[in-house]
């Protein structure tokens, strides 16, 4: 995925390929496809595949720091996107997480790391990486591969939240944060 809705690829003879998009929506509607296509191409899908959609600004995410996330789930059926089972992006509120805290599944963990400010990107993430054997009542059927489109709204680095004694707030082995929401309406949660 490259800036102004160019892909560059390379083939199986190494040759180098853009594809120059008439829209935004067309680059990101194509990468989220050759994404599912890597998925139905794989033997065996062990571990979270991912396909940036748009690539974001500023420095990429690291456990421990801070994120709103806007997300559509679907699940995989069919070789594809089936059903919506979840999605924030017509509500009030994002998604807080702190990568790493272990508050969110396995693969979203894995899958965002790298992400920057106003990226987007297709996460496909197989059952042991989402809720496994017990799935979501209601929602998520047992042993489901989940699809999930991902887009990174706000970052606070853990290395910004450093307190004065020269330890990062970010880091496991520090205290709770404060429930207390910060000046800027940006938890440290």
């Amino acid at each position: 995925v490259q800036p102004n809705n160019y892909s560059t690829f390379y083939d199986d003879q190494r040759q180098n390929w853009s594809i120059m998009f008439e829209s935004e929506k067309a680059a990101v509607d194509f990468s989220k496809q050759v994404c599912i296509a890597k998925c139905n191409s794989s033997p065996a899908l062990d571990s979270v595949l991912y396909q940036d959609l748009i690539l974001g600004e500023g420095q990429g995410v690291e456990g421990g720091d801070s994120l709103e996330v806007a997300y559509t789930g679907w699940l995989f059926q069919n070789n594809g996107l089936g059903q919506v089972f979840d999605s924030n992006v017509n509500k009030d509120k994002l998604l807080r997480l702190k990568l790493g805290s272990g508050k969110v599944i396995k693969g979203w963990e894995e899958g965002m790391l790298g992400m920057k400010k106003g990226g987007r990107r297709c996460l496909i993430v197989p059952p042991a990486w989402a809720y496994g054997a017990q799935g979501v009542a209601g929602r998520v059927p047992p042993d489901s591969t989940l699809v999930f489109e991902v887009e990174v709204r706000r970052v606070k680095l853990a290395k910004e939240c450093s307190s004065s004694d020269g330890l990062s707030v970010g880091s496991r082995e520090s205290p709770a944060p404060s429930p207390v929401p910060s000046s800027d309406g940006f938890s440290s949660d």
